[in-house]
């Protein structure tokens, strides 16, 4: 395979025209093929296993923190990762990532065997750490990649990929569903697995290596600009939704709209299939226009407020809960916060660059652990504690939390973005000044006549 190496100010390969080079076509195909394969894995436990482990004792809080520690793990393995992701080689990172991962989520499905509570608790606990650890891997070291082989059309590529990642989660809670129904609690995790673990060879076959020189900057650096901790935030209240999502709604739906197992998946189709459609154009469109991605985030934001506090929907509107209501706003949910998500990552590369960072496979690690690691806390938090205030109070008011969440960071975004527009113009305006200060009064040609007269 083709080694990318990065020496001094050497820069990575760039899109001519249309055309893909041969690089770029394999990177392609192995971020798609991480992308639909893990989030299948991932996304298969939300329709069943939340009913699942209810039968065998398990509360709705710690049901939300079996789901909330997969992310605590990721957070502190794409920390760790991405900072050191040069001495331990990107395509190392994928391919070891990928085969954790796939041993982790096979094993899980074995775990219905135990019928001790205390013991199947721990065990889900392990398991899913692993897990977690190599999905961090995996994940950290293909933004990484994507960026480095793309620098200047990164948004759309991963608009791209985004695609493959709302086909996984579209098919994962359907699949799961229905492959529980009919065959029981093992074969789900097992399908899924072998076909995650189906990825490994196929990454270490087409996947490009690369060779980068460590980079002495650091996450502190890297968080000590405002502008780069608001965004974080963004993608914080984002996985937070989905992170609670996943852990409470299959048991609303099926206690309070009366659904099945397999109609759940059915249900959450309505929030990835949206999610999936779109990203693509929001990644043209913020590679096109920069500009704008700004404001992507605040619309996204709002809107994806808006239709939490009516999925369930907050009991002072004084409305029943419905099915064609729910559905309405999941596809709202995942609509907006693909308009919010898509940018972020970009944005976040051309802060660091705008502060001084190099452009080099050291810093896109930097960027992708950072955004792993926000992205993981928000998995964390949403269902640990959107599990704990559906359990104390009920899925309506959870909701609500997490749309006041979106809604508080569009609204911290608004109060930053209008204050620098007015400090560029400021500088803009002074700068004018300035330079009309040092402009000579009279032309060269007007000082000639004058001396010569």
């Amino acid at each position: 395979m083709d080694v990318v190496q990065e020496r001094g100010d050497s820069s990575p390969p760039e899109v001519t025209g249309s055309k893909m080079s041969r690089q770029q076509i394999l990177t392609v195909i192995a971020m798609a093929s991480i992308n639909f394969s893990s989030m299948i894995c991932y996304s298969i436990l939300g329709p069943f296993f939340p009913n699942e482990a209810k039968k065998k004792g398990v509360s709705q809080a710690m049901i939300g923190l079996i789901f909330g520690i997969y992310a605590l793990c990721t957070l502190v393995g794409s920390l760790v990762l991405g900072k050191y992701i040069v001495q331990i080689g990107a395509k190392f990172m994928i391919v070891a990532g990928l085969f954790m991962s796939s041993g982790c989520t096979i094993l899980f499905g074995f775990l219905d065997r135990v019928s001790d509570e205390t013991v199947f608790i721990v065990l889900c606990f392990i398991t899913r750490c692993i897990n977690a650890v190599g999905f961090s891997a995996a994940i950290t070291a293909s933004f990484a990649v994507s960026a480095k082989v793309f620098p200047d059309n990164i948004a759309t590529v991963l608009g791209f990929m985004e695609i493959f990642t709302g086909l996984g989660l579209i098919l994962g809670p359907p699949l799961g569903g229905w492959l529980y129904q009919a065959f029981g609690y093992e074969i789900p995790f097992v399908f899924t697995g072998c076909l995650l673990f189906a990825t490994v060879p196929l990454n270490i076959w087409i996947l490009p290596s690369f060779d980068a020189v460590p980079s002495q900057n650091s996450f502190l650096r890297l968080c000590s600009r405002i502008k780069i901790l608001l965004i974080c935030f963004v993608v914080f209240t984002l996985s937070s939704g989905l992170g609670f999502l996943d852990a409470t709604l299959s048991i609303f739906a099926i206690e309070k709209l009366n659904l099945s197992a397999g109609s759940v998946g059915l249900l959450m189709i309505g929030l990835s299939l949206p999610y999936g459609a779109a990203s693509p154009l929001f990644g043209v469109i913020s590679d096109k226009y920069p500009s704008f991605r700004k404001w992507m985030m605040v619309i996204g934001g709002m809107a994806t407020a808006v239709s939490f506090c009516f999925l369930g929907p907050l009991p002072v509107f004084h409305l029943n809960s419905q099915l064609w209501l729910t559905v309405l706003m999941l596809v709202v949910v995942g609509f907006s916060l693909c308009m919010t998500c898509i940018p972020t990552f970009a944005e976040m590369i051309a802060c660091a660059h705008e502060y001084g960072f190099e452009e080099s496979l050291s810093t896109l690690g930097l960027v992708s652990g950072l955004f792993s690691a926000v992205w993981s806390a928000g998995m964390f938090f949403g269902p640990t504690m959107g599990g704990y205030l559906t359990q104390a109070l009920n899925f309506e008011w959870s909701a609500g939390v997490q749309g006041a969440l979106a809604f508080l960071a569009a609204l911290l975004q608004v109060i930053y973005f209008t204050i620098e527009d007015r400090q560029k113009k400021s500088q803009k305006v002074n700068k004018a000044e300035l330079s009309g200060e040092k402009s000579p009064l009279l032309s060269k040609t007007d000082v000639f006549r004058a001396q010569i007269s």
